[in-house]
């Protein structure tokens, strides 16, 4: 684990600590990461950086050799995150940058197993977020304006006096935290993302969730443009490719994809499917759906 530095150090003594509540909360996700490039989408390791630029938008994300990027199955940790704030703040309870928890708490709720090299692969994924750092204009008042952060400040194990594992601690950066407690940027989404298991299908899902969301009209990309907006390190041609595949295996949950060309340029159509008003309420009770009724 990357050794901390005294800034983090005295960081954690400033903060209240926010301890996590185990259950089976909603699924949010900072709308902001859902849109542009800040994660690897390949398993493999990834140094090569991320240099984003579209109009006033800047984004640079770099990483180390030791380590490689954060992946977005590491961005899973920051979905469970921005979930434990956004319920506490519903309830009324106090919130913090400083979260303890224990690993089992955190594999439970993104859907991974609980032995141990799940264990071992969580704290690979904690040492890439901290480790890879981000510089983005994206909500500075000022667009040349640098924020510069890593995806967490600093992690720790907490054992007892005789070394058995008690949880884990860890700091969340100040630009990631503002973008959770402001409601009107978090989004909702279905659990079922956990279960993609490619890159691309979970990069696609976060995107057309956050553009299309439930409009009855949908929504569509050009794929030149989602290609930029994605980050990957393929090129242009097997990344159509693979969204036509996601498109044949209809792979995203909520949605129905179409591809089509239009004016000598291939898009990516999107609608949400129709949720049953039954089937909502009893989601929000915590009941299974019934499935197809007569």
């Amino acid at each position: 684990m990357p050794r901390p530095t005294t800034f983090a150090s005295a960081e954690r003594a400033q903060l209240e600590l926010f301890r996590s509540v185990p259950g089976d909360l909603a699924v949010r996700d900072a709308q902001d990461l859902m849109s542009w490039p800040f994660f690897s989408l390949a398993k493999r390791k990834r140094t090569a950086p991320i240099d984003f630029r579209m109009g006033d938008t800047w984004i640079s994300v770099e990483a180390v050799p030791e380590h490689g990027m954060a992946t977005i199955w590491d961005a899973d940790v920051l979905i469970w995150a921005a979930s434990q704030i956004v319920e506490a703040g519903d309830a009324g309870r106090p919130t913090s940058r400083l979260l303890v928890t224990t690993p089992h708490e955190i594999l439970r709720f993104i859907g991974r197993g609980t032995g141990r090299d799940h264990y071992d692969r969580l704290k690979a994924a904690l040492d890439r977020l901290q480790s890879t750092t981000v510089a983005t204009s994206i909500r500075q008042q000022h667009q040349r304006r640098r924020h510069r952060f890593s995806w967490i400040n600093e992690w720790r194990e907490l054992v007892d006096d005789g070394g058995r594992a008690l949880g884990i601690e860890l700091i969340l950066p100040d630009w990631f935290y503002a973008g959770v407690v402001d409601r009107a940027l978090v989004l909702t989404i279905d659990r079922a993302y956990f279960n993609l298991s490619g890159g691309l299908e979970r990069w696609l899902y976060r995107i057309v969730r956050k553009h299309g969301g439930h409009q009855s009209g949908g929504w569509s990309f050009d794929i030149a443009h989602l290609y930029r907006k994605s980050g990957a390190l393929s090129p242009l041609k097997q990344f159509a490719f693979e969204v036509r595949g996601i498109v044949r295996r209809q792979a995203l949950p909520g949605y129905t994809l179409a591809s089509e060309y239009a004016f000598g340029r291939e898009r990516l159509n999107f609608v949400a499917v129709p949720v049953d008003p039954l089937d909502r309420a009893m989601r929000r009770l915590k009941l299974k759906p019934v499935g197809n009724r007569p």
